[in-house]
């Protein structure tokens, strides 16, 4: 998953500080992920000053914030839950709403995410999730209808 080229730079801007984070995390079904996030200063209310940046040391408590949370979730819970808060951008909207007290934020994302491991292919647990089929037949004979089957007889004729 990946922003692309024409939305990232459609975000960047002058006079705003730009604020990027990364993270290795292990998801309950055993992937290994880097999830990166990115973010962008505001201005707050009423200010006249033109320029919105952030001062290092509140960047490093955004950046550490960014981190703690987005571990929090994706350690939480296995890929395909993970992927459904991304879409509607659950992490970016928490990030923005913890981290108003150190600066207020705007365009917060989680901008891609790699996988960096796949577990291994196990087929004992795939059959526990997916329920035992071998007493089940899995090829039967279908009987087709009169109606098929008397079209086929006037086409070999």
């Amino acid at each position: 998953m990946d922003f692309t080229t024409d939305k990232l730079r459609s975000l960047v801007r002058k006079w705003q500080t730009l604020i990027e984070a990364f993270v290795d995390v292990k998801t309950t079904d055993d992937y290994y992920l880097r999830i990166f996030c990115i973010a962008f200063t505001k201005k707050r209310q009423n200010q006249i000053k033109r320029s919105c940046y952030a001062q290092s040391a509140q960047i490093r408590q955004i950046r550490a914030k960014m981190v703690e949370i987005m571990k929090k979730h994706a350690s939480s819970c296995d890929l395909k839950e993970l992927v459904n808060k991304f879409i509607p951008e659950v992490i970016g909207k928490e990030i923005q709403k913890s981290c108003s007290s150190i600066f207020p934020l705007q365009n917060v994302a989680i901008r891609k995410c790699k996988v960096l491991k796949t577990p291994r292919f196990d087929l004992q647990k795939l059959l526990e999730v997916h329920g035992d089929y071998s007493d089940e037949i899995v090829a039967a004979a279908v009987d087709r209808p009169e109606e098929e089957t008397k079209e086929e007889e006037t086409k070999d004729e």
